[in-house]
């Protein structure tokens, strides 16, 4: 494992992943379940205080808008129903969606690790799908953000 892959974004990344996951199999995240995903993740899962804070952020910012990240992931991803995806790529897809929209992260940065997520957690085919996804989200917020 590189020094990149251990910062404590990069584990901020998979616990919140990890808990988005849980509330997603759980039924329709709510932000009460994503809360009580992270909070029981967060007993077994140690971090420093700052990359759980980071998680919370994260967990909480995706059930926040949920509804606006799902429909941006619909809108570029052809052929693809959220529903119809497998659960961890749906929602390394949310947790990065969520980054490039509402949390300002460098697109790079974010698509890289959102790859390194699914490359880690999801099956051989995920790493490419997510690049193409989020790459695609990434061309209509850069769309959107000259159109202004």
């Amino acid at each position: 494992m590189t020094a990149s892959r251990s910062a404590p974004r990069h584990r901020s990344r998979e616990a919140a992943l990890q808990a988005l996951y849980a509330a997603d199999i759980a039924g329709e995240p709510d932000l009460a379940r994503a809360q009580a995903s992270l909070d029981a993740l967060a007993e077994h899962f140690e971090l420093p205080a700052g990359a759980k804070a980071f998680a919370k952020e994260l967990v909480l910012g995706v059930a926040s808008h949920r509804d606006e990240i799902d429909r941006q992931i619909s809108a570029v991803a052809h052929r693809w129903r959220l529903d119809r995806m497998a659960a961890v790529d749906r929602n390394v897809l949310r947790l990065a969606t969520y980054e490039i929209v509402f949390a300002g992260t460098p697109r790079e940065v974010v698509i890289d690790e959102a790859v390194e997520l699914a490359r880690r957690f999801s099956d051989e085919a995920s790493p490419r799908f997510v690049n193409g996804v989020l790459d695609a989200l990434a061309r209509a917020a850069a769309g959107e953000e000259r159109a202004r």
